[in-house]
């Protein structure tokens, strides 16, 4: 959670908002597949204009970067902690 640091306890996000949401895992024929269907249980209206994904250079692993639209913290919350559960997941920014 990004809070402000002017102390008085406010989170700096409002929400709704766009939210950038990083998943880096290896290549498999299941992986885009298997965070596709993480990350639309908990953004059911996921546009899908608004996820891109990026081979890394010898192809080995995976990057995509899904763009919701975050209703609350607490969905980017569990969102994440679906994401870090995942096998198929190495790196979440």
């Amino acid at each position: 959670m990004v809070k402000d640091i002017s102390g008085d306890g406010d989170e700096l996000l409002k929400f709704p908002t766009s939210y950038p949401i990083k998943v880096v895992g290896r290549r498999s024929p299941q992986m885009r597949a298997n965070i596709d269907a993480i990350v639309r249980e908990h953004v059911p209206d996921l546009d899908e204009s608004q996820i891109t994904e990026r081979e890394s250079n010898q192809q080995h692993f995976l990057s995509i970067t899904y763009t919701i639209t975050a209703r609350s913290k607490e969905q980017i919350v569990a969102l994440a902690n679906a994401l870090k559960a995942s096998p198929d997941v190495i790196m979440l920014i």
